[in-house]
């Protein structure tokens, strides 16, 4: 049975040293706010047993899903009837020609950070990005001109298959907020990073320029999951919203940032319907107005039919 599944995958997790929570509320661990339960989260922060507890939840069929920092997903608030593992923590390492390797778990925010100390440049663009290494490359994440894509040298993934192997950046297949991992059911271990050197101070003054920047244009007060929609070819999704005259439309708690419209966010107890709601509408008004279809970028994991396709 399943739950049986779930028991025994726990009690091994629990003998390989991680912490298990059984019952978790999942809107701790998303920059939403917003989800319900599920029978169990795992938290996982080495890539050994990261790969040897989701091949395990393979094998026994038991449906699962994973988390970072929980910035770019969207969960029902819900009962969700799935494993959770929750991928944080881990190491970072600098080896030859500023090349940087790292565990998935590990936040952008410190990899930046790490990458700073040893007076390399290339990842100032991803800092103030509320994601983890795993996610980032997983969505090809980018901001400010610069995507994951232009530094990441390969990646180790444990394959659908059950396999652990290394993927080349060549054959990751990234593009906007896209890679092939999100077709191939692979789930990314850890990562290197190629950097140049550079001054400590010039790296410094651009990641603060830029952090400054995300302070003053985005609704960083507010739970969000950074750009609600993703960027459709040939123009920008802030830019319909507003043409739309759809800037501070709200369903409850859920409201288009009057500050930035490309966001949408909790200002305090918004419930996974009235953002979904809230996304329904603004999506709707700006192909009835403009003919563009705006496509979500956060991934939504939900039970429900209409959500689960």
């Amino acid at each position: 049975m399943f739950f049986d599944g779930i028991d025994q995958l726990a009690e091994k997790a629990e003998a390989s040293g991680c912490k298990v929570i059984r019952e978790p509320e999942l809107k701790k661990y998303t920059t939403f706010r917003i989800g319900g339960k599920a029978p169990l989260l795992v938290e996982l922060d080495n890539e050994k047993v990261c790969a040897e507890l989701i091949s395990e939840a393979r094998n026994k069929n038991i449906p699962y899903y994973i988390l970072g920092k929980g910035s770019n997903l969207i969960i029902d608030d819900e009962y969700v009837n799935a494993v959770f593992f929750h991928i944080s923590g881990g190491e970072i390492s600098l080896g030859n020609n500023g090349i940087i390797k790292c565990y998935a778990g590990v936040a952008l925010s410190a990899l930046c950070s790490f990458a700073l100390e040893h007076s390399l440049t290339g990842l100032e663009f991803a800092y103030g990005i509320p994601g983890t290494v795993g996610g980032a490359v997983y969505m090809n994440a980018g901001a400010y001109g610069g995507e994951i894509k232009d530094i990441i040298v390969s990646a180790t993934v444990l394959t659908a298959e059950g396999d652990i192997m290394e993927v080349s950046a060549e054959d990751m297949e990234l593009s906007y907020r896209h890679s092939s991992f999100q077709q191939n059911g692979s789930t990314v271990l850890s990562a290197s990073f190629k950097l140049a050197e550079g001054d400590y101070d010039s790296i410094k003054a651009k990641m603060n320029e830029l952090m400054d920047k995300r302070r003053s244009k985005q609704p960083l007060e507010y739970a969000s999951a950074g750009s609600t929609f993703k960027r459709p070819e040939g123009s920008f999704a802030s830019l319909l919203i507003d043409q739309c005259g759809l800037k501070g439309m709200s369903v409850g708690d859920a409201e288009v940032s009057t500050k930035h419209s490309g966001f949408i966010v909790n200002k305090g107890n918004a419930s996974f319907d009235e953002l979904m709601e809230l996304i329904g509408k603004v999506k709707a008004e700006v192909l009835a107005k403009t003919g563009y279809e705006l496509e979500c970028e956060p991934i939504i994991i939900s039970d429900r039919e209409e959500y689960s396709k």
